[in-house]
């Protein structure tokens, strides 16, 4: 790991040396910046986002944090003495630091096992619908006549096929929050 205090993180940040901090950092696991300015965390967030292209994660409890957590692409504020700026301004929202364990690699799991299937049951229904539309061109001789009226499209849109995927999002758990917890590398394998 790393450790940077504020003051050096102000040299670092200057445009000479922030290709050497950066391949610094990409050797190192986990890089911690204490005592930093608000314009400092923001800074380093968007530098690492843009010069390295990876995704950011920021965190933080404070007034101070809520820029970093901004310019991020997931913010996770905690809710604490310094106030709830931070978790105004998060994307999630927790009670301890501790729960941040829990929240990216359960969640995150569910969340993205379900985004995709998501993705996966849309493209299914577009395909579907569409191919029911070009067989009845076919056999009308693609005269353009409509084949359903206007409320059924609605209802095929709102209830046929909206029931499936929210029923799916609000039950399935395809592993164990318990299992999940001990072999975080399940998060990887999804992706």
């Amino acid at each position: 790991g790393l450790v940077i205090d504020g003051r050096t993180l102000e040299h670092v940040l200057h445009d000479s040396l922030q290709n050497i901090f950066l391949e610094l950092t990409e050797k190192c696991r986990a890089v911690v910046c204490c005592q930093a300015t608000p314009l400092q965390k923001s800074v380093l967030v968007k530098l690492v986002r843009n010069k390295l292209k990876a995704m950011t994660l920021a965190v933080g409890d404070g007034a101070n944090d809520v820029s970093m957590i901004q310019v991020a692409d997931t913010g996770v504020g905690i809710s604490g003495q310094e106030g709830m700026q931070a978790v105004m301004a998060s994307d999630f929202a927790i009670s301890q630091f501790r729960h941040l364990r829990k929240l990216l690699l359960v969640h995150g799991h569910w969340c993205y096992t379900r985004l995709t299937n998501m993705v996966l049951y849309f493209f299914y229904k577009n395909v579907t619908y569409v191919n029911l539309l070009f067989w009845y061109q076919f056999f009308c001789g693609f005269s353009g006549t409509s084949m359903t009226d206007y409320w059924i499209l609605i209802l095929f849109n709102l209830l046929f096929t909206s029931m499936p995927p929210i029923i799916y999002g609000v039950l399935d758990k395809d592993v164990s929050a318990e299992i999940l917890m001990e072999l975080p590398q399940l998060y990887t394998m999804s992706q």
